[in-house]
This record gives C-alpha cells, sequence and structure tokens, in this order.
C-alpha cells in the first residue's frame, strides 16, 4: 500500500477544510466557506482521494461545522466575550461568521500551521478581533502560558477543540480538563463525542491514518469529564442533528442495508445507539 499523505495530525486540518469547501458549493449549503478550499488546496484533495468513505466524511464535516456553529452563537448569546480555539487547524469561523466586532479570538496552533494560514489569508479581514498563537500544545508549560495569558484578557470564555481530543492521550485530555477547569473566565468547553463503536471502526483506518491515531479512549467518557470537574450542559449527535436539519446520515449502501434489517429484529436500544455514534459535547464547569 502507498504510503499516506497523512504525516501527521496537522495534516487532518486540510482534509476537513476540502470538505468544508465542498459544503459550501451546496445549493442547500448549510453555510458557506469560500475560504476553505484556497487553504485545503491539491493536499486535501490527495487525503481526500486517498481516504474511503468520501460521502460519510463530507456529511459529518458539514453537520459537525453547523453544529458547533450553532454551539458558538449560543455561548455569546450567554455573554462569552472570548473564544480560545486550540489546535485550530485551518478553521475559518473568524472570517465566514457573523460575529460581533468586539469578540476576541485566539487560534493557537503549531508554528507552520500559523505560518501557512497567515500566509494564504493575509489579503482577507476576519469580523472579529482575531490573534494567532504559535504553540505546542503537547509542551505544558507552552500551554499552561497560554492558557494564563487568555485567562487574564477574558470575560467569558469559550475553548473549542474540534477534533483535537480525539489524538490525545488520556492522561493528556486529564491534565487539559484540569487546566481549563481552573480558568477563572471558563464557562463552556466544546469537545469531541466518540462512542466505543465509532473508535472500533476507526481501527480499520489504521494503515492510512498510522501518523494520527486516535488516542483517547476513556472506559467511561461521561465519567471521565465528571471527575475533572465538568458537566455536560448539552450533547448533539450529528446522526440527530443532520436528521433535524434535513440532512440525514449517508451511509454505504452495505452498512444501509445491514441497519434497515436491524430496525426490525436488533434491540431498540442496539438501534438507537447507531444514531449516538458521535457528536460534540458543550461542557460546563461543575460546581
Amino acid at each position: 500500500m502507498a504510503a499516506s499523505s497523512i504525516a501527521d495530525v496537522s495534516d487532518t486540518a486540510f482534509w476537513v477544510a476540502h470538505y468544508r469547501g465542498i459544503e459550501g458549493r451546496r445549493r442547500d449549503a448549510l453555510f458557506r466557506d469560500p475560504l476553505a478550499a484556497r487553504l485545503a488546496g491539491q493536499h486535501g484533495q490527495q487525503i481526500a482521494r486517498e481516504m474511503p468513505g468520501a460521502a460519510m466524511t463530507a456529511w459529518s464535516v458539514a453537520i459537525r461545522t453547523h453544529l458547533i456553529d450553532d454551539y458558538i452563537r449560543r455561548a455569546m448569546a450567554d455573554g462569552v466575550d472570548t473564544i480560545l480555539n486550540l489546535g485550530a487547524g485551518l478553521d475559518t469561523r473568524p472570517y465566514r461568521m457573523d460575529l460581533p466586532d468586539e469578540l476576541q479570538w485566539i487560534e493557537a496552533d503549531f508554528p507552520k500551521v500559523i505560518e501557512f494560514k497567515e500566509e494564504r489569508l493575509k489579503a482577507d479581514t476576519p469580523h472579529c478581533r482575531l490573534q494567532r498563537v504559535r504553540v505546542d500544545l503537547s509542551d505544558g508549560e507552552q500551554r499552561r502560558g497560554l492558557l494564563a495569558s487568555v485567562d487574564a484578557q477574558a470575560g467569558k470564555l469559550l475553548v473549542l477543540t474540534e477534533g483535537v481530543v480525539p489524538y490525545l492521550g488520556v492522561e493528556e485530555v486529564g491534565a487539559l480538563a484540569d487546566e481549563l477547569r481552573g480558568l477563572h473566565a471558563m464557562r463552556y468547553w466544546v469537545v469531541d463525542y466518540l462512542s466505543p463503536a465509532l473508535l472500533r471502526y476507526r481501527k480499520r483506518l489504521q494503515r492510512r491514518m498510522a501518523n494520527a491515531p486516535f488516542k483517547f479512549q476513556p472506559d467511561d467518557w461521561f465519567g471521565f469529564f465528571a471527575a475533572h470537574g465538568w458537566r455536560c450542559a448539552e450533547l448533539r449527535y450529528l446522526a440527530e442533528h443532520g436528521t433535524r436539519l434535513g440532512r440525514p446520515m449517508r451511509l454505504p449502501t452495505l452498512p444501509r442495508l445491514v441497519l434497515g434489517v436491524s430496525r426490525i429484529f436488533a434491540p431498540k436500544e442496539r438501534v438507537e445507539a447507531v444514531g449516538k455514534f458521535a457528536g460534540y459535547a458543550l461542557l460546563e464547569p461543575a460546581a
């Protein structure tokens, strides 16, 4: 098998940006992201060609993006004045979303990602106060320094870790959870939820994703965050959110047939679990 175009976790940002650009070209697009294709470029297209399940990936990226946009709007309505996007990748929300001028948006990622993004977007103007920080988030000292700096200037803070936590180990996520819980300005944290069943499926992609494996697999996802002082204010599952938007989950033919049969013969709990394979949680500090 040929070597994968995903050399490290940063390359997944090009993959996601490619599909965000595709969504924006639909007549019924859930959002428009005109900068995504420019950022994804040929590299994003190449990764998409290599990876299986293009239709499913396109669907999941569109639904998750819309879902998180909703969380951000909810947080701003609740008075959040600062958003910290950890592992921001090629996200362009400061440019494409309708945001207040006074909102402080901080993007943090590896230096190579920030430098690439700044070069590609140097002629574009964000809709809010945008700051980018070059940082290796796996370096505890750098990470804690960034969080302390953000905490000192924020009133109410939302931290976004879209597509980040799954690539961290359990101990790393625990350390991050504790650090975020200790911030005075902390109000909300947006975190990926992946079911055990999805993690098992993800192992089938292991050869293609060997350089960016999923590591966060706690025995009890909800219990893990509760133990670190977090409460789940809301959890939206991709399948349910897509159905509400009139964009139901797009499964390949064989899994769709299997699911259709299982709806007839399988226990109700098992059928319902299929619709809860992945989502995004809006966490808040527990009292």
